[in-house]
């Protein structure tokens, strides 16, 4: 793989991490009636048309007769227009903004919450929407696989060649064999037949090899290659020399199907979603065996646990940052309102909220006024991943499906890196 190749897949991995945390953060929230407001601005859009998008939506949530939910809604334009104020030009793949009045602890008890956005790929939607819930099934998308796979479903019959992107299906090329069936044709010897037979599949197998070759060959984005099938034919298919050499390196599977055309496709499609979460995990657990490696072999170029790898970061020995997604541990930030008091407490994520409500009433350990409150909170892989960025290292966020994630969270603490070089003694 290359630098650059390698490079993006890392980066890709951290943000799809803070996407899926936010979403998951922000799918859980409810207002009490349509008072959450989700703002979409795609890339190119000016701001100064949004900001007049959003007073008209003000003027018009004037006509609700609710004086609660309006009072909710308008404070929910004024957050987003704050935000959006904070920048001079809509980001290159867009903004995304939410805010809204959520019930903390039963009516009464709404607090605005605001969260901007800056999506990992370019939005292509322009969205004002006040609803119960916020709306993030567009960034959802942006969590599927947006790389390229081939399908291709075969028998002795016909062929059906088509690409996934994401989760765009597009059927390339449609083929039938020519072969005949099975039963021979009377008049003609059995061997004979079998032997025509035989020759017309496989000049109809290198017919199906080299369309496939000039339709995947031409995809500098293709990840990997499916072949589905009915019967043993994909399997003859596969392991014959149809296929051109770098396409054969990309088989990640093959796939039983009742059918070999649009609807065969269909049918592995079906089963994708398994096939590429595996392939991912395939480049996990070799991250992770590299870690163990370097650890078993007592070769000096590893290290993990919070401390000795946050002083790794800092000398800039760190190649790869290695963190299990299933870490769940926050620094919260505490501030005194009275004397400007500050401290940091790390905890596990369910032990926030019982956390913030143990500060009511308790007196600040410098002023004893009974002034302190939770100001901030921010995920210790975001704090590692900051390091990493500005020690040029590269990040990876692992997953807990595999039995490699496991152990890393729960053997190392969920924090691991490879390192450059030894660290001086």
């Amino acid at each position: 793989m290359s630098t650059a190749s390698s490079t993006s897949t890392k980066r890709t991995s951290l943000e799809r991490f803070r996407l899926k945390k936010a979403l998951e953060t922000l799918s859980k929230k409810e207002g009490r009636a349509t008072e959450l407001v989700s703002l979409y601005v795609p890339p190119g859009r000016q701001i100064g048309e949004v900001m007049g998008m959003l007073r008209q939506e003000y003027g018009t949530a004037s006509n609700i007769k609710s004086d609660t939910t309006r009072k909710n809604v308008q404070d929910a334009i004024t957050k987003v227009q704050q935000r959006l104020k904070l920048f001079k030009e809509i980001p290159k793949n867009g903004l995304v903004i939410f805010a809204g009045a959520i019930p903390q602890n039963g009516p009464g008890s709404e607090r605005m919450e605001t969260y901007v956005i800056t999506p990992p790929e370019p939005i292509y939607v322009y969205l004002y929407r006040c609803d119960p819930k916020f709306h993030t099934e567009y960034l959802q998308e942006q969590l599927r696989e947006k790389e390229t796979y081939g399908i291709m479903v075969v028998d002795a019959s016909a062929s059906t060649i088509g690409t996934l992107e994401g989760s765009r299906l597009q059927i390339v090329r449609e083929d039938t064999s020519g072969v005949p069936g099975k039963h021979r044709a009377g008049g003609q010897s059995a061997r004979r037949f079998e032997r025509l037979r035989e020759a017309n599949l496989l000049s109809y197998y290198k017919r199906v090899g080299q369309h496939a070759n000039e339709v995947f060959l031409s995809i500098p984005t293709l990840k990997g290659l499916i072949i589905g099938g009915p019967g043993a034919t994909k399997t003859e298919f596969e392991k014959g020399d149809f296929l051109h050499y770098q396409l054969k390196q990309k088989i990640l599977d093959t796939v039983d199907t009742a059918y070999t055309s649009e609807q065969g496709v269909k049918e592995v499609v079906e089963r994708a979603p398994e096939i590429l979460k595996r392939v991912r995990y395939v480049e996990e657990k070799k991250i992770v065996q590299d870690f163990l490696y370097q650890v078993g072999h007592d070769t000096g170029l590893a290290t993990y646990g919070e401390n000795d790898v946050k002083r790794a970061l800092e000398s800039g020995s760190v190649q790869t940052l290695i963190i299990s997604e299933g870490l769940n541990i926050v620094r919260a930030t505490v501030k005194c309102n009275s004397c400007g008091y500050e401290r940091q407490e790390t905890m596990k994520e369910p032990a926030l909220l019982p956390f913030e409500q143990s500060l009511i009433g308790q007196p600040c350990p410098k002023c004893t006024a009974p002034s302190l409150a939770m100001v901030e909170t921010r995920d210790i892989i975001d704090d590692f991943a900051d390091l990493a960025e500005q020690a040029g290292a590269n990040v990876e966020v692992i997953s807990t499906e595999i039995e490699e994630g496991q152990m890393l969270k729960n053997s190392f603490g969920g924090i691991a890196a490879t390192l450059r070089f030894k660290p001086s003694s």
